[in-house]
């Protein structure tokens, strides 16, 4: 048996690190349409239960949120790559 890998507990840290960042700055890339653009330049619905991020440049969903009593489901189908800034380790 293989021993060349660990568990998904091991990316505690990193996602920890990633999920207190601003993602509104993220630039990401539309699973459908392939348009780069910010978090924040996505077309946002709230008619729904939750959030709908639309991309600017074909509508495609981008993501969607939903928040319950203690917890939330985050969908980023719609999106290839996220890109973002990490805060300075000083």
């Amino acid at each position: 048996m293989s021993t060349d890998h660990l568990d998904g507990n091991a990316a505690a840290g990193a996602l920890r690190e990633i999920f207190t960042t601003d993602l509104t700055a993220a630039t990401g890339t539309c699973a459908s349409c392939g348009n780069v653009a910010t978090v924040a330049q996505a077309v946002l619905y709230t008619n729904a239960p939750g959030l709908v991020g639309r991309c600017p440049g074909c509508e495609a969903v981008l993501f969607r949120l939903v928040r319950g009593p203690g917890r939330a489901w985050l969908d980023l189908r719609g999106v290839t790559c996220l890109e973002f800034a990490l805060p300075d380790p000083s």
